[in-house]
């Protein structure tokens, strides 16, 4: 059986966070063909269904880089957490480094999600985090913390590197960057290649060809066990160098002209 895993963002969406029609029915087909087609990002669920036409399309979503999968009616399958106890220590390593810190948790994003950020000014963006209180997240009624991202401005691209540094010696994290200026964390066990495998594996099926896109650092896990894995054109050199192939950008319907014009798999 073949799968298909597609990031989201800056891979399947263009950059204005829409489903090209091209894109849409490029999907349809795979799927009329019996071929497994995943949305593997780094959002989290209620983010990914916001965007129009994600939910027509009917596809399984792994969501906050593994750490949730969810089948393709929207039934979670499957959820791997960060600890409170590590959590409170990640959150000192990344509070001393000067990071603007993103919770994700089964109770929303604190002080939101990525895509609320957009359009803000770091000016903006920094009183959110200081205005937050990351303590007062644990008070909340069964909270469960499955993600925390590091965000820096455009200019200060180098403490990212700092918070992979200190990082390092944490074995029960997986981290890795979905843009430049952010460092996410998750569980060990939530990875973008690795959900795919499990996937595989709670549904009894066998993928012997797997094909992956994406632009970003979280996406390397799945180029890794990828048959062909394709970055896009749009994607930083360092990614497209991981990857076997590159498309053409998310403005110009890479994936579909992968799937078509590359792979010829409809």
């Amino acid at each position: 059986m073949k799968c298909v895993s597609i990031d989201l963002d800056g891979t399947l969406l263009d950059d204005h966070h829409q489903i090209s029609e091209a894109n849409r029915m490029i999907i349809q087909k795979l799927k009329d063909q019996h071929i497994e087609v995943i949305l593997n990002t780094g959002r989290q669920y209620a983010d990914v269904i916001k965007v129009d036409g994600v939910k027509e399309l009917e596809l399984p979503i792994f969501c906050l880089n593994g750490s949730m999968m969810y089948d393709e009616k929207g039934k979670l399958l499957y959820e791997t957490q960060i600890s409170i106890d590590l959590y409170q220590t990640l959150l000192k390593v990344l509070q001393n480094l000067e990071v603007g810190v993103l919770v994700y948790t089964n109770q929303g994003g604190f002080p939101g999600t990525l895509p609320m950020l957009r359009g803000k000014s770091w000016d903006e963006i920094q009183t959110l985090f200081d205005q937050q209180d990351y303590e007062a997240i644990l008070h909340l009624k069964d909270v469960k913390i499955y993600k925390l991202i590091a965000v820096v401005d455009e200019t200060q691209l180098d403490k990212i590197d700092h918070v992979k540094e200190m990082l390092r010696k944490y074995e029960a994290i997986s981290f890795s960057s979905s843009f430049p200026n952010n460092c996410e964390i998750t569980s060990t066990d939530a990875q973008k290649g690795k959900a795919i495998r499990r996937y595989e594996n709670l549904r009894n099926l066998t993928f012997n060809e797997i094909y992956s896109f994406g632009d970003g650092g979280n996406d390397i896990t799945q180029f890794e066990v990828s048959t062909r894995s394709f970055a896009m054109e749009n994607a930083p050199e360092e990614i497209k160098k991981r990857a076997s192939d590159v498309t053409k950008s998310n403005n110009e319907d890479g994936f579909a002209y992968a799937i078509e014009k590359i792979l010829k798999l409809v």
